[in-house]
């Protein structure tokens, strides 16, 4: 099943090409916030979800572009990203240690939403493509063989970011949780239509060039281990999200009037728009084609607008 939000915040269900409101099938579960209603519908799932199969064929939906859709997961308690976690098409000679950060719930956003640059002087924006998974229960220390049994469903996921900012020991925070730097959707696809996680194509395209292509197979570290290092960090709660990390080769500059796209398969396509009111510009060329082209350093450099000539080129 593909769940979404939509308009003002009124819970869909996908039919083919269309949307259903389904908002009268789980009139009965307690919220302040589409949050909360996400949370009940996660736990009471296998109550609720024979409700919205009955409205979805009771119904005949509108199309989902006459409507706008919201984050799939509104505001999670925890947003946990893997970081370096793929093997980068085998170009590195050991699995990294696994490690992971939080990124603010309140970095949310959805697709058709802007990714808003910040006035910071960042070196580069980019946006990392990434599988997330959305959490089924509460989980804490997780053992790797259960923890699959802990997984709702999944969703598209970019990990924004701003790079190169100081001091260094504060980068992952300043340059992760910026406002509109978590765009995820459109929708959760529900465990059971994704049966191989491990084994999907994830592309993200920018101006319909694209820029990274790479398969959840080449993960330093399984779904599974990503979840049970999580949960012996931190308990897990319904709705979290925990995003599984990206392949680095393909990253590329995010700027003014960009529109990327990210498409893991099965789960639909994430569009979102780029905006600088400082209109900094850098040369549209990702981290790989760099290295193959010899230049030196993996980021490209900023070329015009606010902090160009502060930022070395490396």
């Amino acid at each position: 099943m593909r769940i979404l939000f939509f308009n003002d915040f009124r819970l869909g269900v996908m039919k083919g090409d269309v949307v259903v409101d389904v908002s009268g099938a789980v009139a009965d579960i307690p919220r302040l916030q589409p949050q909360d209603l996400l949370r009940g519908v996660i736990e009471s799932w296998c109550t609720v979800r024979p409700l919205l199969e009955k409205a979805v064929a009771a119904a005949d939906g509108v199309p989902l572009g006459s409507v706008r859709v919201r984050p799939p997961v509104p505001h999670p308690s925890n947003i946990d990203c893997m970081a370096v976690n793929y093997m980068e098409n085998g170009t590195l000679d050991e699995p990294p240690l696994i490690n992971a950060f939080h990124k603010s719930p309140s970095s949310v956003i959805g697709h058709g939403d802007t990714m808003v640059l910040p006035d910071v002087p960042a070196k580069i924006f980019e946006g990392e493509a990434e599988l997330a998974l959305v959490i089924g229960k509460h989980a804490s220390e997780i053992p790797a063989a259960e923890a699959m049994n802990y997984v709702f469903g999944y969703t598209n996921f970019i990990d924004g970011s701003a790079r190169g900012l100081l001091p260094a020991n504060q980068s992952f925070y300043k340059g992760k949780s910026r406002r509109t730097f978590a765009p995820i959707g459109p929708f959760i696809v529900t465990a059971d239509e994704v049966p191989d996680p491990q084994n999907l194509t994830v592309k993200l395209w920018n101006n319909g060039v694209l820029m990274q292509d790479f398969n959840t197979n080449d993960m330093a570290h399984n779904i599974p281990e990503c979840i049970q290092f999580v949960s012996s960090l931190h308990d897990l709660e319904p709705g979290d999200i925990l995003a599984t990390g990206t392949n680095h080769r393909g990253l590329n500059p995010f700027m003014d009037g960009d529109r990327i796209e990210l498409e893991v398969e099965s789960l639909g396509r994430l569009a979102i728009d780029v905006r600088d009111d400082l209109k900094r510009r850098w040369k549209h060329e990702s981290r790989i084609e760099r290295k193959e082209a010899g230049l030196e350093g993996l980021m490209t450099p900023q070329l015009t607008g606010k902090y160009a000539r502060a930022l070395p080129t490396s």
